[in-house]
């Protein structure tokens, strides 16, 4: 896709001027030319254009409020004069992967004072004799080349990005929080439902063995009132018996 095209689509229905970061990697320029970049993006503060066959950055435009420039794996040798003029807010820039050879085309460099942090990763520049302290050297104002410091320090991660990793953690440990605790309600209400019904289990078990005893009773009733009425029979058989013999001895 041409450059032109990709920075028409990223615009997404917005204003240029009310664009803060644009991404158009991986398109193509026409005749290494960076195009439909224009002076409208004032508010624009990140850039990346990498991989998009730029030879020149003679055509960009200003962007006062530019602060990190991506331009890696591209074909770019010089005419970096043109980034002083245009983009003096510059703090991070990434010229990895490039055509810079010699020390001398990175001078147009020393004119970027807010200049931070500096990648040069994969250009053959970095084969040179004492290359880090020779950039360190031309380039005073640089804190940052390649990833780490003159002392060999780490870079750290850019404030933004800090303060972005700590509302996103925030949220999701709200999200999270909130989650744990719609969890532990259906526990307890999972709880509670099993408490009742083991509860009703129980009273019905209750009844069961109520209801037994009951019957228990019952029989034994049964069984008291068959033996009185047999116990009265006995005795009015022997009663009977007691007439007979009676009868007989008169």
């Amino acid at each position: 896709m041409e450059m032109k095209k990709r920075i028409s689509l990223e615009l997404r229905n917005r204003t240029p001027a009310e664009v803060a970061e644009l991404v158009v990697d991986n398109c193509r320029s026409s005749d290494g030319e960076i195009e439909g970049l224009t002076d409208e993006f004032k508010e624009l503060e990140f850039l990346s254009m990498v991989n998009v066959g730029l030879t020149s950055l003679a055509k960009l435009p200003t962007l006062p409020k530019l602060r990190k420039l991506e331009l890696s794996d591209n074909n770019i040798s010089g005419s970096l004069e043109t980034l002083a003029e245009k983009c003096a807010n510059l703090t991070y820039l990434n010229l990895s992967g490039n055509k810079f050879k010699e020390l001398s085309t990175l001078e147009a460099l020393q004119n970027l004072k807010n200049l931070k942090s500096l990648d040069l990763f994969n250009c053959e520049i970095t084969t040179l004799e004492d290359y880090r302290e020779s950039i360190f050297e031309l380039l005073p104002q640089v804190t940052y080349l390649d990833g780490f410091d003159a002392e060999d320090n780490e870079a750290p991660d850019s404030e933004a990005d800090d303060d972005g990793d700590d509302e996103d953690g925030e949220e999701g440990a709200g999200q999270l929080g909130e989650y744990e605790e719609e969890e532990e309600e259906e526990e307890e209400g999972s709880e509670g439902g099993e408490v009742g019904l083991s509860y009703l289990m129980k009273e019905d078990i209750q009844d069961e063995e109520d209801d037994g005893d009951y019957v228990e009773e019952e029989e034994e009733e049964e069984g008291e009132e068959e033996a009185e009425v047999q116990g009265e029979k006995r005795k009015r058989d022997a009663e009977d018996e007691g007439e007979d013999d009676d009868e007989d001895d008169d």
